[in-house]
């Protein structure tokens, strides 16, 4: 059966432990945007770099779900590609378990077709997960971010509270038809926010989910290798 094993560190109000899930399904949910100013800035910026608006919002694309990966770093094709900073939630054996993921896309390809665009990279996530429950009470107070190192120098990419962005749990009842839950094996990364500046490629990216009510932050961080373009 195709699909992916992840080694994270599931955190529960009982302690930490150590879990390899099995990832067996990867969507990706865009266009979340609670707030319609802040998506139509973000849709303005793809638009920007000839990316077609979407016909309906928000949009659940499927991608394999062997591009999820806790690697330190990923190989793409070509100067072409960025990162963007996520919540993701995953199913699991024991419930639904939230962290930080980067969509990392193929910005050139993305012109042609999102979807496309969006296998041809990995999915990086960070190795650590929290209880959904646990953070549910409070979910519009985290706080995703990123941050990108280009010519060595690192600058904040991306910051902001994910209440610009549609709960998870109304998006996984609108992918669901009605259940707010996801079928076990399942990762949903749950869409973006905004750049500070412009979209552009990275050496590195860094992302992160704090959690300002629990005092916790989930970080993680990523090389891009790219690979050169023959033929």
């Amino acid at each position: 059966m195709a699909g992916t094993h992840v080694e994270v560190e599931c955190i529960a109000p009982s302690g930490s432990t150590r879990r390899t899930l099995r990832i067996e399904a990867l969507i990706i949910a865009g266009w979340t945007g609670r707030d319609r100013a802040a998506m139509e800035a973000h849709i303005e910026e793809l638009v920007a770099l000839g990316v077609r608006r979407p016909a309906v919002t928000p949009t659940f694309y499927r991608a394999a779900a062997a591009l999820v990966t806790t690697d330190e770093a990923i190989e793409v094709i070509g100067q072409d590609s960025s990162g963007e900073v996520e919540p993701v939630v995953v199913s699991g054996p024991e419930g639904l378990w939230v962290g930080v993921g980067s969509d990392h896309t193929d910005r050139k390809v993305e012109t042609l077709g999102i979807a496309l665009a969006k296998q041809l990279c990995p999915k990086p996530i960070a190795p650590m997960l929290w209880r959904l429950d646990d953070v549910a009470g409070h979910w519009d107070e985290l706080v995703l971010r990123s941050h990108a190192v280009v010519d060595g120098m690192r600058r904040l990419y991306q910051e902001g509270p994910v209440s610009v962005m549609l709960d998870p749990r109304d998006l996984m009842r609108r992918c669901g038809g009605g259940a707010a839950t996801l079928a076990p094996g399942t990762a949903m990364f749950c869409g973006t926010m905004a750049v500070q500046g412009e979209i552009a490629p990275a050496e590195s990216f860094e992302i992160e989910l704090e959690d300002p009510v629990l005092g916790r932050t989930i970080r993680h961080a990523y090389e891009i290798r790219t690979l050169p373009i023959v033929g």
